[in-house]
């Protein structure tokens, strides 16, 4: 089987074939991506990001990881297309600016249970950057030099803001009313709650 790299080279180079091919490995890892953060413009942002990577002309350097190098595409083309959002003139700050904040409406999530609709809902109150940062952790098990990758940090950071992010988490769910009154919502099961809310997003059409 071809490599992710090898297949984007033959993609680059005009063979439709090993683009599919590509598309069709990672399209779920794009979608869970976004699926938290934008609404109907989803289907747009999946499709532009790949064609982002096969008109790029950097090259994945051999031992990169491809996931990582795919999402750092998404995340950008995701902070563009908020800026457009934006009623403001000046691109929104994804260390301090939510989801929520923006005013953007990202599409109801059909979440197995009203515990795990409201953690996405805590997610979506967190900074872009530290959902980003969460939601990879969470759900796609990504490395902190992965993660190193996706947001532009040296991995010491990464480690840093991941504790100061499971925190903030843990503010959010407490600030929501009624939360605590539901079986199973426990901030001290965070972590494995939160990687089970991976099911959620992937059960979606």
């Amino acid at each position: 089987m071809p490599s992710d790299a090898e297949l984007l080279d033959a993609w680059r180079g005009g063979d439709l074939d090993a683009g599919r091919e590509l598309f069709s490995r990672h399209i779920s890892l794009v979608s869970r991506f976004l699926r938290n953060k934008v609404g109907d413009e989803r289907e747009d942002l999946m499709q532009r990001t790949f064609l982002a990577l096969v008109e790029a002309r950097d090259r994945l350097r051999e031992g990169d990881s491809f996931r990582a190098y795919l999402l750092r595409t998404a995340q950008n083309l995701l902070y563009d297309h908020f800026l457009k959002a934006s009623r403001a003139h000046n691109r929104p700050d994804p260390l301090v600016t939510s989801v929520i904040d923006t005013g953007w409406s990202p599409s109801r999530i059909l979440a197995a249970s009203e515990r795990d609709r409201l953690l996405l809902h805590a997610l979506q109150t967190l900074p872009l950057a530290t959902q980003i940062l969460l939601e990879l952790h969470y759900w796609e098990g990504l490395t902190t030099a992965e993660l190193a990758v996706v947001v532009d940090v040296p991995q010491g950071t990464v480690k840093t803001r991941l504790l100061k992010a499971r925190q903030l988490l843990r503010d959010a769910m407490a600030a929501l009313p009624g939360l605590g009154a539901l079986p199973g919502a426990n901030a001290d099961d965070l972590d494995a709650w939160a990687r089970g809310l991976r099911a959620s997003l992937d059960a979606e059409p």
